[in-house]
């Protein structure tokens, strides 16, 4: 896919061959990382600051096709359908099935399907949200297409990057994956419920997603089971009620006067900046 829509070329040196010119001994390389994402980050920074005024939580959710996304918004928009106002934008190649999952459950909800293109960019955002009317919306979410590469190098004007790994998927990706583990704000542990019948082993897939990413909080859930997981002993709450803590806790400060845009940017965005 990334050779389709060309992302792969937005994180390093692009070689380019033009058939019709003379062939030369040595590829010419052009550095276009930068252009590439310039104007996307610029748009993406427009919508954030749009998001913060309005007093909206935007969270941009990432992972590998299968893990979940769509079924912890559809067990969010359930359990806080009655608390918060819920706007819901899906990526997906094709189809809308999982924006008429969504729509079941009350929610404004538009799909962007993207035909080629293997994750979602700040401009089919702000396309999308053309469709939708955002007043008195507190919660936006964005569910990025099922992709572990492509989807981390562009910022869509989200306050936070939660990216999702399923016990399904194994303990190792993100070691596999690191750029993208490495710009989450949260990690979820998603399909904990089935964990121990798919052999999932949970300390060696938290002891690698604190070494690539020792900046994210850590949430263990199941969107079926409302099940009290990790070390029941010690676990005061379930994990469904420790996502809807983390929502609560952030919603409370985009909502907040005091809070400056600086204190909401999220992980994403200052690591890029970092780089630049």
């Amino acid at each position: 896919m990334c050779e389709n829509c060309g992302c792969a070329n937005s994180t390093g040196n692009v070689h380019l061959h033009t058939h019709n010119a003379p062939h030369l001994s040595q590829p010419r390389q052009v550095e276009v990382q930068e252009a590439i994402l310039a104007k996307n980050d610029h748009l993406a920074d427009h919508l954030r600051q749009k998001f913060h005024q309005q007093g909206i939580l935007t969270l941009n959710l990432l992972s590998s096709p299968g893990s979940g996304k769509t079924s912890l918004i559809e067990r969010t928009l359930t359990d806080l359908g009655l608390d918060f106002s819920i706007a819901v934008v899906v990526g997906d190649l094709e189809t809308d099935n999982d924006a008429q999952r969504l729509r079941g459950k009350g929610a404004s909800v538009v799909q962007i399907t993207t035909g080629s293109v293997c994750h979602l960019e700040a401009n089919m955002v702000e396309t999308a949200l053309a469709q939708m009317n955002l007043d008195g919306v507190q919660l936006l979410f964005i569910e990025n297409v099922g992709n572990l590469v492509c989807p981390a190098a562009y910022d869509l004007g989200e306050s936070a990057r939660v990216v999702l790994l399923s016990a399904t998927e194994g303990e190792d990706k993100p070691l596999k994956y690191p750029t993208l583990f490495k710009t989450a704000d949260v990690v979820v542990l998603s399909k904990m419920d089935i964990a121990e019948a798919v052999g999932f082993d949970r300390e060696l897939a938290m002891e690698n997603v604190k070494k690539i990413a020792p900046q994210a909080e850590i949430l263990e859930l199941s969107a079926r089971s409302n099940l009290r997981l990790g070390n029941a002993s010690i676990q005061s709450r379930t994990g469904l009620e420790s996502w809807y803590d983390y929502l609560q806790q952030r919603y409370q400060m985009i909502s907040s006067k005091k809070t400056s845009l600086e204190a909401i940017k999220p992980t994403s965005e200052m690591i890029f900046s970092t780089l630049k």
